[in-house]
């Protein structure tokens, strides 16, 4: 019935409106629909605005700033584990004797690191093989093959005195410089050429072949500081100090060195005074012997 009269009303209205003549019903509505007719005018348009689905407002697009918020930020579960609370009650597992057993030595306090309760401990049960020597000295090896490629690279001058703070510079060696250089007679027969060079050790076969070149190999001796003033020397620059003077070989080490070494790093080579060459023609011949 509602339905009816709704159509009714719509269809008077637009006839009323201006719009295409329609013929009359054969049957007119009863006059109790037609005092209906406000009513259910009424209540169709509020069906109406029930019926028709709201406007959904339009959404804001999302930038990457929205995607992170101070306020979401947190660890992943299970990346903080809670303190295990001891001595909390017998429910949490950890109460009482938190863990600890009953009575002994170890529930009441510590023993000292490697006490096995009054017997001879592990550290003295077994024996003690070798010893630690203070004085030792590490060298770094530096064949004369390597150092014939460099020179060939142009990147060390023949020239030039070589030096172990040029060794270092150019790659001729790693960065793990103890004590001094060694210098090796790999690649001797590549040298065809006179070099000069200052290393802290060098074998026979290496000095015989730089010699043979028309080259010399002087053995120099560097304390701790005093090598570090040979190859980091502004390092005592960006300290304020100035550079150490050169320290004197020990005296179980006067027979293994040439001379005292210089500082700052030296250009040109040292001539050997005659003195020098004696003692060096009795150190290798003592070295042959031995």
């Amino acid at each position: 019935m509602w339905r009816r009269a709704s159509h009714l009303l719509r269809a008077a209205a637009a006839a009323g409106v201006g719009g295409p003549r329609r013929v009359p019903h054969p049957f007119p509505p009863p006059p109790a629909l037609l005092s209906l007719a406000p009513r259910v005018a009424s209540y169709s348009a509020s069906y109406a605005t029930q019926a028709a689905p709201a406007a959904a407002p339009a959404r804001t697009p999302r930038t990457a700033g929205s995607l992170l918020r101070l306020n979401d930020l947190r660890d992943n579960p299970g990346a903080r584990k809670q303190k295990t609370r001891k001595g909390r009650g017998i429910g949490s597992g950890k109460g009482k004797t938190a863990g600890r057993g009953h009575k002994g030595q170890k529930a009441r306090g510590t023993a000292r690191f490697g006490f096995e309760g009054g017997q001879t401990p592990l550290r003295r049960r077994l024996p003690r093989r070798g010893f630690k020597n203070p004085f030792s000295l590490t060298f770094q090896p530096c064949g004369l093959g390597k150092i014939a490629k460099l020179i060939n690279a142009g990147k060390i001058d023949s020239s030039e005195l070589i030096t172990m703070k040029t060794l270092k510079e150019t790659g001729a060696i790693g960065k793990q410089i103890k004590d001094g250089i060694r210098l090796m007679g790999r690649g001797a027969e590549e040298i065809k050429w006179p070099i000069h060079l200052e290393v802290s050790r060098a074998t026979a076969r290496a000095k015989a072949a730089v010699e043979a070149a028309g080259g010399t190999v002087r053995l120099v001796y560097y304390n701790k500081l005093g090598f570090r003033a040979l190859l980091k020397p502004e390092w005592f620059e960006k300290k304020g100090r100035l550079l150490p003077k050169a320290a004197r070989p020990p005296p179980k080490q006067r027979d293994k060195v040439d001379s005292i070494g210089r500082l700052p790093a030296p250009t040109k080579p040292l001539p050997f005074t005659p003195e020098e060459l004696e003692f060096a023609a009795k150190r290798d011949a003592a070295r042959v012997t031995a």
